[in-house]
């Protein structure tokens, strides 16, 4: 198989789809691997060792989107659409629902998208976005940290307070992979942390692992309304697979908020949790609405791009050489956990959950297979 690896154009997305070591170990299998020059150059690897690991350097976009299999990170940008083209495997972050015209773009090209936030683990964990989560979270608190300086239009509240003055109080709406790392380094920051979920079970675990400096609470509207009102720093943590984020914070609750307090919407990726979130970038990160300050960066691990990369590479490159050692069909076949990351397939909706946010029809994956 011919697999491509570009270079990313996303606002200041330097994380690159495979590693030197991932090109060498899809060489060995038999495969061509065709990088596109400086793909990996940010984060250390230059095209000299992609090239001793037994790689093509090419110099256009067009010579890696001919391939069999587009390997990269990020969905598609504006300027990438065209790239695409019947039969094309494209592995990477897709984001289709809050994008309407993305998606547009993929059905209209017959793409197979095969996204890495829906590939699943038998144990219903997601091993390709887990990573990455991990790594949102623990910078949620950070980016908090520094919207909340006076410069940045924060409220001027330290985190960790200092003695003889409380610290702030951080919200975490969401108690997964990124609200479990986020709390992390809050409580580390010193701060006065609550984090609240659905899931009574998932609260007792954070329990367990954070002890009494956590505090939990059952997540619902009355209590979200409560705990925002109140909060210096509110962090967005909720995912459903595929799905738009659920709008969980109102504009109602930020005009009862401190002007100045901040809310992180890690959540951003699949359209925020907060009714007035809207895209960011890592050259304009901060917006202020109803007096909030917003951080709505999707690609906030973009931001320690080469702790980011070794750590994706890690997830995706094994079910990458499964994909071209064995062909698509027959590892979709052979991998049941494969099966949910194939959202569009051949001009169709293959993810229930993306067919009824974005209204558009789904068709089994397993009717188009046969």
């Amino acid at each position: 198989m011919k697999i491509g690896v570009p270079k990313e154009i996303k606002n200041h997305e330097y994380r690159v789809g495979v590693t030197p070591d991932g090109a060498r170990a899809l060489a060995a299998a038999g495969h061509a691997v065709l990088v596109q020059t400086g793909a990996g150059a940010r984060v250390g690897f230059a095209d000299a060792q992609y090239a001793a690991a037994g790689a093509h350097i090419v110099a256009t976009p067009h010579e890696v989107y001919a391939c069999d299999m587009v390997i990269k990170v990020k969905e598609l940008q504006r300027a990438e659409f065209a790239l695409q083209r019947p039969g094309l495997i494209l592995y990477c972050y897709q984001h289709f629902a809050p994008d309407r015209e993305l998606l547009d773009a993929a059905l209209g090209s017959g793409v197979t998208g095969i996204a890495y936030e829906t590939v699943s683990a038998p144990d219903g964990s997601l091993p390709l976005l887990t990573p990455m989560s991990a790594i949102a979270g623990r910078l949620a608190p950070q980016v908090g940290a520094w919207a909340l300086q006076m410069a940045n239009g924060g409220s001027g509240v330290l985190l960790g307070g200092v003695p003889g003055v409380l610290p702030a109080r951080v919200l975490i709406v969401g108690g997964g992979i990124v609200g479990g790392n986020a709390a992390r380094i809050a409580l580390g920051m010193g701060a006065e942390v609550t984090l609240i979920d659905r899931s009574a079970a998932r609260l007792a675990h954070l329990e367990d692992v954070f002890g009494a400096r956590l505090k939990t609470a059952i997540s619902d509207a009355p209590t979200i309304e409560a705990l925002a009102a109140a909060a210096d720093l509110i962090i967005g943590a909720v995912l459903l697979p595929g799905k738009l984020a659920p709008r969980l914070i109102r504009r109602a609750d930020l005009k009862r908020m401190r002007p100045g307090s901040v809310i992180v919407d890690v959540a951003i990726d699949q359209g925020g949790i907060c009714e007035t979130s809207r895209p960011t970038s890592h050259s304009e990160p901060l917006y202020v609405e109803e007096g909030i300050v917003h951080y709505c960066v999707p690609n906030m691990p973009s931001a320690v791009a080469r702790t980011a990369t070794l750590a994706l590479t890690q997830a995706t490159l094994p079910l990458a050489l499964d994909i071209a050692n064995r062909g698509l069909n027959a590892a979709l076949a052979a991998n049941p956990g494969l099966r949910p990351g194939v959202q569009t397939y051949q001009g169709k909706v293959t993810h229930a959950d993306l067919a009824q946010d974005s209204g558009r029809a789904y068709t089994a994956l397993d009717t188009l297979l046969s």
